[in-house]
């Protein structure tokens, strides 16, 4: 039907007289009364078309249905405006009953981003003494150098708005021309991952004393309504910052919007139950409730049980159906609400054992879906941002030497990382077959999911690197880097369900301060990773103690140096320190087939004193460096360090 059609049946049908109506609206209410979509209006219309009912009859049913639109599109947008002064109320009793500014500003901030439902909220203030404008609060907000942004006057989307006094939107940042982009607030903007943002003024009278935004990470179309919203919430801000001059004022507007609210109830016994959900959940969101918390309150909610369940724990068809349709489906004597989010199916909210549930039960169920698939979001965006910065950390410890300690310790420890204690470096990688190329690059966006979790529980840090991933572990207590790598394998293969293989380097100290002791503790780390491979172990973990010389002998990038102060370091340290002569003692024992009285003559020194000094090895390198194994890396140790000291001429 075209517009002009439809415009012309309005008009017919409000010239029409209420007898016109009589005996066809009947429908219609019904209709009205359980909240059906607009396209159930266009069924009694096309029955009595069906039927064959007379020209009059039919033609007043389309009467009946055009007024019946408007009158559920009155309904829909007083619904909606019920939500904002809801919102707005409670907003304004908070300015009535709290003294502290930045509670307020808090409580507006995290309000106007719920209602909007934007990732990030954010309010500025001007400081007329600089002449710019800087961020007050924020909520959302995962970059350190974004919440210390300050605008200059005219400069980014703040600062427009700040000098001009109107409200400024914009659908994609980097792309908009309209305002003077600068490379501090660019990369403020960038680090928060930031694309569409509004702003609206905070005003005094005539004069602008800060901004109010809401802004998302992905292009969005800010609409009208929700552009007068925010203005709403910058109002109150403004009220809570000068709340000595406007406090009459408030708290007159705080009666009107109780005697508002009031008569909102009275109309309507359905409108305040889905008024009373709508608070519970604000409430649970605003408070960083979870999806348990949710489903515990719709369970007080509509008398019953609700459960969160995972998608592959739900019956299949109806939950398809409840995603395709957007509603609560009947299931047995359950309820089945479908949890998606940009198409992505997350789960769903199932009503156990409630087959009786009227439309605004069924309504309650549906909110508290989408609801739960907000927090959701909110939780893997989280996590993603944790994820990011850990690795940024981890890249900047791996690649860069020169760094300033305290700035490394700050960062490290927004992350509940300690770099001043001892960690140890392990490399991972995945050893299954993979199908293809989409595959593989699944297995290892698992495969870094996994170690990002497992560096957050262990106060680590981890990053995706050379088609692998890297953590950097503490090293607790009686804890070995061997047995730290063979767990690390064993968590990560069971987590990504396919073998991975773990490479661990030798323990790694004062990370702040020498980072570079990171991407050496990595270099060990890949090749020890490469020794377990060639030997057939994928799937394991090991660290470079667990080698000896034939890590040497495997490895791609022979570490003679590392071998070699690994084995006999601490002889050799002795040596230097004390002037003493234990090493070449060492070298003609073994020459002289571990025999003291050989070794005596060889020396020309006596035999005690051969004895003494092998005692005293003994306790550098311990008990068992005599048994076979050791003593053959020990010879090899000393033949290396023999063949790269210097010549004495």
């Amino acid at each position: 039907m075209s517009r002009d059609h439809v415009q012309s049946a309005e008009r017919s049908a409000a010239e029409a007289p209420p007898a016109a109506l009589t005996g066809v609206e009947t429908p219609f209410l019904e209709l009205l009364a359980r909240g059906a979509s607009a396209d159930a209006y266009e069924q009694p219309v096309l029955l009595a078309r069906a039927e064959g009912r007379p020209a009059e009859t039919i033609g007043a049913l389309e009467r009946a249905k055009l007024l019946a639109l408007r009158v559920r599109a009155e309904l829909e947008g007083r619904r909606r405006r019920e939500a904002e002064l809801s919102a707005l109320f409670e907003t304004a009793h908070d300015l009535a009953g709290l003294r502290d500014l930045d509670a307020v500003l808090r409580a507006i901030v995290q309000r106007a981003r719920s209602l909007l439902g934007t990732d990030v909220a954010y309010l500025s203030l001007n400081d007329p003494e600089r002449g710019d404008t800087y961020m007050r609060v924020t909520e959302g907000s995962v970059a350190a150098r974004f919440q210390q942004l300050r605008l200059g006057m005219g400069e980014g989307l703040g600062g427009l708005v700040a000098q001009t006094a109107r409200p400024y939107v914009t659908d994609d940042y980097f792309k908009d021309g309209r305002f003077q982009h600068t490379r501090t607030i660019d990369a403020g903007v960038r680090d928060e991952g930031l694309v569409a943002i509004l702003g609206v003024p905070l005003m005094l009278g005539h004069h602008v004393i800060g901004v109010l935004f809401a802004a998302d990470r992905r292009a969005r179309v800010f609409e009208r309504e929700q552009i007068a919203l925010l203005g709403s919430f910058a109002a109150l801000a403004a009220a809570a910052i000068d709340t000595a001059n406007l406090l009459t004022e408030t708290r007159s507007a705080l009666a009107g919007l109780e005697r508002a609210n009031e008569i909102i109830r009275d109309r309507s016994a359905v409108i305040e139950r889905a008024s009373d959900v709508h608070d519970r959940l604000a409430e649970l969101v605003l408070r960083g409730g979870g999806v348990h918390d949710v489903a515990a309150a719709v369970s007080q909610v509509l008398d019953g049980t609700v459960e969160f369940t995972e998608a592959a724990d739900t019956a299949a068809a109806p939950l398809e159906a409840s995603r395709a349709e957007g509603h609560a489906v009947r299931h047995e004597d359950d309820w089945i609400a479908a949890v998606t989010a940009g198409g992505e199916l997350l789960g769903a909210l199932v009503l156990r054992g409630h087959p009786g549930l009227d439309p605004v039960d069924q309504l309650t169920l549906e909110r508290a879906a989408m609801v739960t698939s907000l927090l959701l979001l909110a939780r893997r965006s989280a996590a993603d941002a944790e994820q990011r910065v850990r690795g940024e950390l981890l890249d900047d410890l791996l690649d860069a030497r020169d760094r300033d300690p305290r700035l490394l310790r700050e960062r490290a420890s927004r992350l509940h990382a300690d770099l001043d204690s001892t960690h140890v470096v392990l490399a991972a990688r995945l050893d299954g077959p993979a199908a293809d190329a989409e595959q593989e690059a699944a297995a290892r966006r698992r495969l870094g999911a996994a170690a990002s979790h497992l560096a957050a529980t262990r106060h680590g840090l981890a990053a995706a690197r050379d088609g692998g991933t890297v953590l950097l572990l503490p090293l607790t207590g009686d804890d070995t880097a061997t047995g730290l790598a063979r767990r690390t394998a064993r968590h990560l293969g069971t987590a990504v369900h396919e073998p991975v293989t773990v490479g661990a380097s030798a323990p790694v100290r004062d990370l702040a301060a020498h980072p570079d002791h990171v991407a050496a503790g990595y270099a060990e780390g890949r090749r020890c990773l490469e020794a377990l491979r060639l030997l057939g172990r994928a799937g394991d973990g090991a660290a470079a103690e667990d080698f000896g010389f034939l890590g040497l002998l495997l490895a791609g990038d022979r570490d003679i140096a590392g071998f070699v102060d690994r084995t006999i370091g601490q002889v050799v340290a002795y040596d230097e320190r004390r002037g003493t002569d234990l090493v070449r003692t060492l070298d003609a024992y073994f020459t002289c087939g571990m025999s003291p009285a050989r070794t005596k003559d060889a020396l020309h020194v006596h035999v005690n004193t051969v004895a003494q000094r092998l005692e005293r090895v003994g306790r550098l390198l311990g008990d068992d460096w005599q048994d076979p194994a050791r003593a053959l890396e020990i010879q090899l140790a000393l033949r290396l360090h023999r063949l790269s000291a210097p010549a004495q001429h």
